[in-house]
């Protein structure tokens, strides 16, 4: 599956728009190579993010990472926002990736639960977008530097309505600078590093430090997470593309095309080849 191109670095629609420009229809599943965040005012339907299916109620924030493969499916008119935003537009705004990672809202992969607001946030987000669409016309001075403001502004205001451990808020935890720095190597190198040794070694840290430190942080262990990753990566090639299970095998870096769906059955429950075929009929 091709990732869809953001066509500017920053973008802001209204979701009722969306849904007149596609007359009503759901879209395909599909995976952007940028940030997604639906603000839902009133919607009824689901988002599908990564296989796990959530269903739209009021006064929500969903929120989509770059190559995570979702599906909007409304039946109704919806109310609210999408903002969509590139890496290049925090590099423009001078805002770290971390301050993303930190505040733990977008996940990689696993579950994506939407965030559950209550109505008078709803309100003051929704102002907010208010306020972006008021800075997004080409002619307005400091563009740019105004809506990279307003999206940090409205990230915290949702960080700060959910309960987080805020263990993984801290920037100058050591901790927490380890599991960022796993959480990328995993995320650049799961098609090639399937052992927890091999990413404390990259790290520098040893393996029991490092796995002590992922579970105590997201109750998790190091090999639980590299497993997740690369559990849903099969999953992907398999279900959107024309891959076979011996090509996925050998793209996901197994040896052995017997090795990997041994490994797939134990993480998931059913052979790859099933797998395909489910969700094919």
């Amino acid at each position: 599956m091709q990732p869809r191109k953001p066509h500017i670095n920053f973008n802001l629609q209204r979701m009722e728009v969306i849904y007149q420009n596609a007359g009503g229809t759901s879209d395909e599943p599909h995976r952007h190579d940028y940030y997604t965040i639906l603000l839902v005012e009133q919607a009824k339907g689901r988002h599908v993010i990564d296989y796990h299916s959530y269903k739209f109620e009021p006064y929500q924030v969903h929120f989509v990472a770059p190559g995570q493969i979702h599906q909007v499916a409304v039946n109704a008119k919806p109310s609210g926002w999408v903002i969509t935003f590139a890496r290049d537009f925090l590099i423009e705004n001078n805002i770290p990736e971390s301050f993303l990672t930190n505040i733990n809202l977008f996940k990689q992969f696993g579950e994506t639960p939407p965030l559950h607001i209550d109505k008078a946030t709803c309100d003051r987000l929704m102002h907010i977008m208010e306020q972006m669409e008021d800075c997004m016309p080409l002619e307005f001075q400091y563009r740019i530097r105004a809506l990279g403001a307003l999206l940090q502004l409205f990230l915290i205001y949702c960080n700060n309505s959910c309960t987080l451990d805020t263990r993984q808020l801290d920037e100058e935890n050591s901790g927490v600078c380890l599991l960022r720095d796993f959480k990328d190597l995993v995320e650049t190198n799961y098609q090639q590093w399937h052992k927890v040794g091999t990413y404390a070694e990259a790290i520098p840290i040893s393996p029991k430090h490092l796995s002590f430190t992922v579970k105590n942080l997201t109750g998790k262990t190091a090999k639980e997470f590299i497993q997740d990753r690369l559990v849903l990566e099969a999953k992907r090639l398999l279900m959107h593309t024309e891959l076979s299970v011996k090509e996925v095998a050998y793209r996901l870096g197994f040896e052995e095309p017997l090795h990997f769906s041994n490994f797939f059955k134990k993480q998931v429950g059913i052979s790859p080849s099933g797998f395909k075929h489910k969700q094919a009929s």
